[in-house]
């Protein structure tokens, strides 16, 4: 997604616009949601030349797919991302060593926009994308689906606990009755 930018020159205030439909890239997402790799992206962009180097801005419409993250269903829907990043001369003096890693440039004038997209996309996706607000997911004992019964439980002992249970039972109903404990008791 590489765009030539010598049209622009270095006269800031110039500018064009960019609309096209593009084949999404890999890796576009993250584990359980993302873009599709050759699904369509809409470009509606912006490139302005300003004093330091060209500055994109404007929407990329895509489409996200993915899964619950409690349940597994499939999710689907549109996503419109707002877009801004510059990208500098070569020749511009960068702040500090450490940003220039995050830095993008003009390079033989030409701008490669696929990182730039990706970080604005990515970003915007949900960390933990559920299919509803109230979904219940699935039961982590043996996967049915909660929404289909919602009193279903488990009962689950601690297993640390569970000798001690036991322990506790026998105990109880072995242990002779000493006559001190009762005669403590009446009195």
């Amino acid at each position: 997604m590489t765009l030539a930018v010598k049209d622009l020159g270095r006269s800031p205030g110039s500018m064009r616009t960019l609309e096209e439909h593009i084949a999404a890239p890999k890796d576009f997402g993250a584990a359980l949601i993302g873009v599709q790799e050759g699904s369509d992206m809409e470009l509606d962009l912006k490139l302005e030349a300003v004093h330091e180097g060209i500055l994109v801005s404007g929407t990329v419409s895509v489409a996200v797919t993915g899964e619950c993250g409690r349940c597994l269903d499939p999710i689907a829907y549109d996503l419109d991302v707002n877009v801004q990043e510059l990208f500098y001369y070569e020749d511009a003096e960068l702040l500090e060593e450490e940003e220039q890693d995050e830095q993008r440039r003009v390079e033989r004038d030409l701008i490669d926009l696929e990182p730039a997209l990706r970080d604005a996309v990515v970003t915007a996706l949900p960390f933990q994308p559920v299919c509803r607000e109230d979904c219940q997911g699935l039961c982590p004992e043996c996967g049915i689906r909660l929404e289909e019964d919602p009193g279903h439980h488990h009962e689950v002992v601690d297993p640390r606990w569970a000798a001690l249970a036991g322990l506790a039972g026998t105990a109880a109903d072995e242990a002779p009755k000493s006559k001190e404990s009762d005669e403590r008791e009446e009195s």
